[in-house]
């Protein structure tokens, strides 16, 4: 049977039990079975999956809890679950509740509750008899994220935080402060600050590690060397808990945060003691704590990093929304219109992020020689390749691009592309001023099916809208699309303004009227440029 057991994580995985926790319009709590490849067990865990869970292609944020020394996976969601829960829907995250231990007739366990089965101390062990099973440093950092991400779609893109008690407080500070890459924040419940230097520490350390020195690896304070990535370390402790100076310790955790500069911040809960009671008082705060951080980093994503599936539309039309300039002064109407697939030369992108320029309201108010109707405005986008046309090669599908009305053919013959003095390359311009793409021809249609016209070769008030390839700047994946938008005409108008049109030079005087986009990007630009 052993065989089952690969080196990679095992497959099957069973539901054991589902029940609808919480709020009426809330999620369901699991208990979920599967053979682990880590402990060569058997290995059981909780999971809460809000209501929101698998309502959009965006994944589910989840936040980890360790449990501390005797638990097994229902303890926290019998004891503290239903205030936990009830957060966890609000804030649209998952939570994720391992056991304590490998369990089972083979597994090695000794008759005490701080070692053994209920104690794993979240370490992979080194020593017989525990290293053939002990090895949850690997199935909570490796083995679960990873199941968890293909079974269940939660936690993908390092959209995972993590909380414990007791133990597990130790256990969540130490992986986190170890792998501060995968996790987004850290909190902990009367953790166990200072492993290396207590009982509970000593006791494990030798048992599973052969002696107390290879413990400073898995010890909170030990690891705190220097400033972490995490804005904060979110710490309660009861003031009356049995254990709070002979096995937890948080003042040396505290001082020496405090030497490298890592913001923690302690509540000493008056009263409280170690147990469950303690943990279901403040849990909600904590789930909340780390649904904020968790939001943020999703937001980010959204805004910088592609999640799009786009192999549905490549090669058909998409009918999407847009907004309708039919005539000159006269509102913008939302209607929903087919986007044709790009031609040769030409790339569709999906608009992630679009900016408001003058020059648009200009168009729109019937000032601009130029101006037809209908048309679809827009010359600011941030924007993700959906799919290229033939011959394109300079992008591809899942590329970041702003779209540029001054596109550069980048052609040797082009004295424009070749002169350090301009860049208005004509490639283009004379199809981009009447409002179709190089061919003639354009790539959009109303429902009744008649053609409305493009705008400065953008037109990035669609959700989709096609380019030339020439109009496509490719972008770092690394910024967001919402500020990139910006770099299309606002941002760049006011960089050129200082370095190319006045030739800003060290210790000139600048004055600038008026501080939207163009006005503060020539301050950024003369800043650069030494103005005094």
């Amino acid at each position: 049977n052993l065989l089952k057991y690969s080196n990679t994580m095992a497959t099957q995985v069973e539901i054991l039990s589902k029940a609808k926790v919480g709020s009426v319009d809330g999620g369901y709590y699991h208990r979920v079975k599967h053979l682990s490849a880590a402990t060569k067990t058997d290995m059981i865990f909780g999971l809460y999956l809000p209501s929101n869970h698998g309502t959009s292609k965006e994944p589910t944020p989840c936040l980890f809890w360790l449990s501390g020394l005797t638990c097994d996976d229902t303890n926290f969601a019998n004891k503290a679950g239903s205030r936990a829960f009830d957060q966890a829907e609000k804030e649209g995250i998952a939570l994720v509740m391992p056991d304590t231990s490998p369990r089972g007739e083979a597994v090695p366990n000794v008759d005490s509750y701080d070692l053994g089965i209920g104690a794993g101390f979240y370490v992979n062990a080194t020593q017989e008899p525990y290293k053939e099973n002990y090895q949850m440093y690997t199935y909570v950092t490796e083995e679960l994220p990873a199941l968890l991400e293909k079974e269940f779609k939660i936690g993908m893109f390092g959209l995972r935080s993590i909380s414990g008690h007791s133990m597990g407080g130790h256990g969540a500070l130490t992986i986190a402060l170890r792998e501060q890459d995968k996790w987004v924040s850290v909190s902990a419940f009367a953790p166990i600050c200072n492993p290396t230097k207590v009982p509970w520490g000593e006791k494990a350390f030798k048992s599973y590690l052969g002696s107390v020195e290879a413990g400073a690896v898995h010890d909170a304070t030990c690891l705190l060397t220097e400033r972490t990535k995490f804005d904060d370390i979110l710490i309660d402790q009861g003031t009356d808990d049995e254990f709070l100076i002979q096995q937890l310790n948080p003042p040396v955790f505290y001082d020496a945060a405090k030497k490298v500069g890592q913001k923690v911040t302690i509540h000493m809960r008056k009263g409280f003691d170690h147990s469950y009671h303690f943990i279901a008082a403040f849990i909600e705060s904590h789930v909340e704590y780390h649904g904020r951080r968790l939001r943020a980093k999703l937001g980010k994503m959204r805004a910088t990093y592609s999640t799009y599936d786009f192999s549905s539309s490549q090669g058909q039309p998409i009918a999407c929304k847009a907004m309708i300039a039919r005539q000159p002064r006269e509102p913008l109407v939302e209607e929903t219109i087919t986007v044709d697939p790009p031609k040769a030369g030409e790339v569709r992108v999906k608009v992630i992020a679009n900016a408001l320029c003058h020059t648009d309201i200009y168009t729109l108010d019937g000032q601009d020689p130029e101006g037809l109707f209908p048309c679809i405005l827009g010359h600011e986008g941030g924007c993700i390749v959906e799919s290229v046309g033939p011959g394109v090669t300079s992008v591809k599908p899942g590329d970041h691009v702003i779209p540029c009305y001054t596109p550069q053919c980048c052609e040797t013959s082009c004295v424009f592309c070749s002169s350090p003095k301009t860049n208005l390359c004509p490639a283009i311009r004379s199809t981009q001023g009447k409002g179709v793409m190089p061919d003639g021809t354009v790539r959009f249609r109303d429902s009744e099916g008649k053609p409305i016209y493009h705008f400065m070769g953008c037109s990035t008030m669609s959700e989709y809208t096609v380019i030339a390839e020439i109009s496509c700047a490719k972008i770092s994946k690394e910024m967001a699309l919402d500020k990139a938008a910006l770099f299309g005409c606002g941002v760049t108008t006011g960089l050129g303004a200082v370095w190319n049109t006045c030739k800003v030079e060290t210790g000139s005087t600048v004055a600038v009227f008026g501080l939207g986009t163009v006005g503060l990007a020539v301050v950024q630009a003369a800043k650069i440029a030494g103005a005094s």
